[in-house]
């Protein structure tokens, strides 16, 4: 039909809108390659030793022939208690400062979450979105001028900021394309908004190797890139049309709502879409406005209540999250030598399969997507947490003294009985403790 044609305005205004969308998934991912970078200069900023963390990380006992020699004496292990203590708060504080890093970012999102839609209303859709972009470059100049300033409060302050600005992009985009996609589009049209995700995501685990942006140099501005998609959408927001729903239903503006569809449709008659919209306005009236509390308590809410719900705690909790945020560390975890580009082939299997989803929603379905996806993340997830729990390090099972023997066998130093029993103490103190 000539109303359901895809026309050049209606790819602009998408894209546009996805443009939100694609700095949510790049700030998803740019945490992750980068991780061992940023927390190294976390220590420096605060002044703690980088051996501390060898002395307290039991996947890396093995890598201890590198601790700096120490007088053999064995009757101070008192002294050889208060550095392991000292070392392991340390150790404790940049755990502590990684995991605000990582985490704010969802703390924001979840704060903003609640505002995405009463903005809408307000604002309308653009504004709404122009006024989310603030969040986005104050966000981005936060985290790309960190190293001029306290490096872990600016990283953590900018990542709540941007996780602000991902919290309400997640309610305005899909609401904003779902009401200017054609009906018998907008299963697909809809999808593109979890496509550009995945496509950001992919993009920051790319230019996160070390050889483009995610070294010791340029880290803090592979951070701070998500204010260029920020800024292109703040230009590109100015010529797109505002929702024509907005503009009739809330508005009640009829004439401003045909114009912009004439816009979005690439025809004059637009009819059957101001039809649609009027049976939904007259419906919306015709229904009483429900609290939340009612919203919980009616019976005739449960099943779609449950089902909303149930649809979207399956997918947050269903370990992809995890995976995103913790990729590099689970497969550094496992031994896998270049763990950064097994990251960025999950990022690039994710978005592969969502370009799949795209094409197939409207033919396979929306329940029968779901219930195939989440199937397979029931049983990758099993399988991955069976493979760390398989995982033993070279350590595991062997005496101090077997351990303290294969320390003097990889030093070869003329010191190494000496060195061994001073390394064996470490050991026995980081048991106790």
């Amino acid at each position: 039909m000539a109303e359901d044609k895809i026309t050049g305005t209606l790819v602009f205004t998408v894209f546009t809108a996805a443009l939100s969308s694609f700095q949510f998934g790049y700030d998803i991912g740019v945490i992750n390659a980068p991780q061992e970078i940023i927390i190294s200069h976390y220590r420096h900023v605060l002044g703690v030793p980088l051996d501390d963390r060898r002395v307290t990380n039991t996947y890396a006992v093995n890598r201890t022939d590198t601790l700096t020699s120490v007088t053999p004496a064995v009757d101070s292990t008192p002294t050889y208690l208060d550095e392991l203590e000292e070392a392991r708060q340390s150790a404790g504080l940049i755990t502590m400062l990684w995991s605000l890093s990582v985490s704010s970012f969802a703390v924001g999102g979840m704060v903003a979450s609640f505002f995405g839609g009463w903005l809408g209303d307000k604002l309308g859709r653009i504004k709404a979105m122009l006024v989310a972009n603030s969040l986005s470059l104050t966000g981005a100049l936060l985290m790309g001028f960190s190293k001029l300033g306290p490096t872990h409060i600016l990283v953590i302050a900018g990542r709540s900021v941007s996780g602000l600005y991902c919290g309400l992009v997640s309610g305005l985009v899909p609401m904003y394309i779902g009401e200017i996609a054609p009906t018998t589009l907008r299963g697909a049209l809809g999808t593109l908004h979890q496509l550009a995700i995945v496509t950001g995501i992919l993009i920051s685990q790319i230019i996160g190797l070390e050889f483009i942006l995610g070294n010791h140099d340029l880290w803090h501005i592979l951070l701070g890139l998500s204010a260029v998609p920020a800024l292109l959408q703040s230009l590109l927001l100015f010529f797109c049309p505002e929702s024509p729903r907005y503009l009739y239903i809330t508005l009640e503006e009829e004439v401003k709502a045909k114009k912009s569809l004439k816009r979005l449709r690439g025809n004059d008659d637009v009819t059957k879409d101001l039809n649609e919209m009027k049976k939904e306005k007259e419906e919306a009236s015709s229904e009483q406005k429900v609290s939340i509390i009612q919203l919980f308590t009616n019976p005739s809410y449960r099943q779609p209540i449950i089902v909303a719900l149930m649809l979207h705690m399956a997918q947050q909790f269903s370990g992809i999250n995890g995976i995103f945020y913790y990729s590099t560390s689970i497969f550094q975890t496992a031994g896998i030598s270049q763990p950064v580009y097994a990251t960025i082939g999950v990022g690039a299997i994710n978005m592969v399969f969502t370009a799949v989803s795209v094409l197939l929603v409207e033919r396979a379905g929306r329940r029968s997507l779901f219930l195939i996806g989440m199937s397979g993340m029931f049983f990758c997830t099993i399988f991955m947490s069976v493979g760390l729990v398989l995982l033993v390090p070279e350590t595991k099972g062997k005496s101090f003294e077997e351990i303290a023997a294969e320390f003097q066998k990889k030093n070869g130093s003329a010191q190494g009985p000496k060195k061994a029993a001073v390394e064996m103490e470490f050991l026995r103190a980081a048991e106790a403790v």
